[in-house]
């Protein structure tokens, strides 16, 4: 899903690189265009980052700065590329951290390398934390409702292809391989999805989102909040479906080994978010169904990976259980209250 920037990877001559855990290996003749491409000095050194699952990544350091080498892989459609570069350099110029695409000598964002489309985007000061505090996630709140106001100044738009009222296509790819994880999972995602294709809301505010805001792609500097990464899942969709997927990536912890909803930290997010945008009546008396659907979209991509990821694949399969758990968590609940 992302990487981290920092802390774990030594640079090395482009001679003598040592591939890590990415799917398209570089060597001197991609230096050699990307020096003669870009304006970003003589590279240095470059080394393969190790987290990612969608793109290879690599860290790149040159006699003037430091960038990351993104190579995009099949997953990412090639149509939507465009819609990210400008998304990410507009809300650079709005004052948004985050990685802000470097344009090619002849005013491009896009490049081919082996023959896959590349791109080069600025490097981000800091790394992202293994957990929140419910005051990090106030600040991370209040950061996403600058992200949304500043993403509705941009005359840009994609349709999210993971959207709940679409998630039928991937549902019906699942088959009952997936009970390994545990007995009728396939039979309940089922029947929430019928419950979601009934329940899901119409009219909400609407925006560009991030669409993907785990806590990996969140970065601290100096223990204090700096930027946003991966902007590769971006899209026009409900507001406050944002923060319910980030209710679900931020704002669970483990008890008795099962996720259970920790009300500091989603109450803090909220908290955070709204003291920058409130939220109105029909956001909140929705809340719910939103963190179904979204731990609806999770439990599904995780669980078409857990079944068509090859064992040797250099990606570790993240459990589909955990999803499920966040799921059974939310249909107990049904006030906007039980979250803040």
């Amino acid at each position: 899903r992302s990487w981290n920037y920092k802390g774990r990877h030594s640079f090395q001559s482009p001679k003598k690189i040592k591939l890590m855990a990415v799917y398209t290996k570089v060597g001197q003749t991609e230096i050699d265009i990307i020096e003669n491409k870009f304006s970003i000095g003589k590279v240095l050194g470059f080394s393969g980052i190790r987290k990612g699952i969608e793109n290879t990544n690599y860290l790149i350091k040159t006699n003037k700065k430091k960038y990351i080498l993104t190579i995009f892989e099949k997953r990412v459609d090639s149509r939507d590329l465009p819609f990210f570069m400008r998304l990410m350099y507009g809300l650079s110029k709005l004052k948004i951290k985050c990685p802000e695409p470097v344009k090619s000598i002849d005013g491009r964002y896009l490049i081919k390398l082996k023959n896959k489309n590349a791109c080069i985007v600025s490097f981000l000061n800091g790394k992202d934390k293994k957990t929140l505090s419910p005051n990090d996630c106030y600040i991370v709140g209040k950061n996403i409702a600058k992200l949304h106001n500043a993403s509705k100044k941009l005359r840009l738009y994609r349709k999210n292809a993971l959207a709940v009222p679409k998630l039928n296509k991937l549902l019906s790819s699942i088959n009952k391989k997936i009970d390994r994880v545990q007995n009728n999972i396939l039979s309940n995602m089922r029947d929430e999805y019928k419950f979601l294709r009934k329940s899901w809301p119409k009219n909400l505010n609407s925006g560009i989102i991030h669409c993907d805001l785990f806590i990996d792609n969140i970065f601290f500097y100096k223990k204090k909040y700096y930027g946003f990464i991966d902007f590769y899942f971006s899209a026009n969709d409900f507001l406050a479906y944002e923060l319910a997927t980030c209710v679900n990536a931020l704002c669970f912890k483990k008890r008795n080994k099962i996720f259970i909803l920790d009300k500091s930290k989603s109450s803090q997010l909220l908290k955070g978010y709204q003291s920058v945008r409130k939220l109105n009546y029909k956001e909140k008396s929705n809340f719910n169904t939103l963190c179904r659907g979204s731990a609806l979209r999770y439990l599904l991509t995780r669980s078409y990976d857990y079944l068509n990821t090859p064992k040797k694949a250099l990606i570790k399969i993240k459990d589909p259980k955990e999803y499920l758990d966040k799921l059974n968590f939310h249909r107990k609940l049904n006030s906007f209250k039980d979250y803040s």
